[in-house]
């Protein structure tokens, strides 16, 4: 049993603190019966122009790929095609695995059959203790009970090369993950929930943290075309975000109709 870490990354300060973390639990790998350390490998999805991705001297060899700024999806095809092990262990740029995570991967991967296709970390998301979480942090809080998301997600190599990896269509985070995942179960395989634990911290949301939350809907017409009407059934999901938010904006447009009407009633 081996496998390859694969962490793309936008540049983000994060990354620092992850490769140092994961020195660390590489280090309880490799004083453990499993002799072979994983190899760690971060695809740099700036664009081509970029400068040299700089990363901290952590004590462990890491190849740096690059994907030309394409998106998370690419990023990880680019990093798992560059692996020779059976198995991937795909950790997101801004999460931090908790001590011992790389034995209990090492234990989740061991003797699992061949059946198997993927084995799902388990991720915690602290939220705020002082005070009333915001609605993006209780967004963000949801991780911990998705399935499927490539923040912490081991995947069997020969499942990656059936499916064809990645849909590089989903250029953002968002449903990339959900997509593979159905389509690695379609054509086969089973995935298993692991024990492995990975704290997933609320990365502040900026001014355009709605906006980009509403981007997500185009790549939801893609998961219906691509897996038909009962797709967010079958990823354990809620009730989408369209049709929502299309009765927002048309109550909107409504009011201000009406208002408008008032204004020019008094004029």
């Amino acid at each position: 049993m081996s496998y390859t870490v694969v962490i793309p990354t936008i540049g983000r300060a994060s990354l620092a603190a992850l490769l140092g973390q994961h020195g660390r639990v590489r280090g309880d790998a490799s004083s453990s019966s499993h002799r072979h350390a994983p190899a760690v490998i971060v695809v740099d999805d700036r664009p081509s122009t970029s400068a040299d991705l700089q990363l901290p001297q952590v004590g462990i060899p890491i190849r740096v790929l690059r994907s030309g700024g394409k998106g998370p999806a690419a990023a990880r095809n680019v990093g798992w095609r560059a692996a020779d092990t059976e198995w991937v262990a795909f950790l997101d740029d801004d999460v931090l695995p908790e001590p011992g995570w790389a034995v209990q991967l090492a234990h989740d991967l061991y003797g699992l059959g061949p059946d198997v296709g993927a084995s799902q970390g388990r991720i915690e998301v602290p939220l705020p203790t002082d005070r009333r979480a915001t609605d993006f942090e209780r967004g963000t809080a949801g991780l911990a009970t998705a399935r499927w998301i490539t923040a912490d997600m081991a995947y069997r190599r020969a499942a990656l090369h059936r499916v064809g990896g990645f849909d590089e269509r989903f250029a953002r985070a968002y449903r990339e993950d959900a997509d593979l995942a159905l389509r690695v179960i379609a054509s086969g395989y089973r995935i298993v929930q692991g024990t492995r634990r990975t704290v997933h911290p609320v990365r502040p949301s900026g001014p355009l943290a709605s906006v980009r939350v509403q981007r997500g809907n185009a790549d939801d017409v893609l998961m219906r075309r691509r897996h038909g009407p009962g797709w967010r059934h079958r990823i354990g999901d809620g009730p989408g975000r369209l049709r929502r938010h299309g009765l927002t904006t048309a109550a909107a447009a409504i009011a201000l109709a009406a208002a408008a009407g008032r204004h020019r009633g008094v004029t």
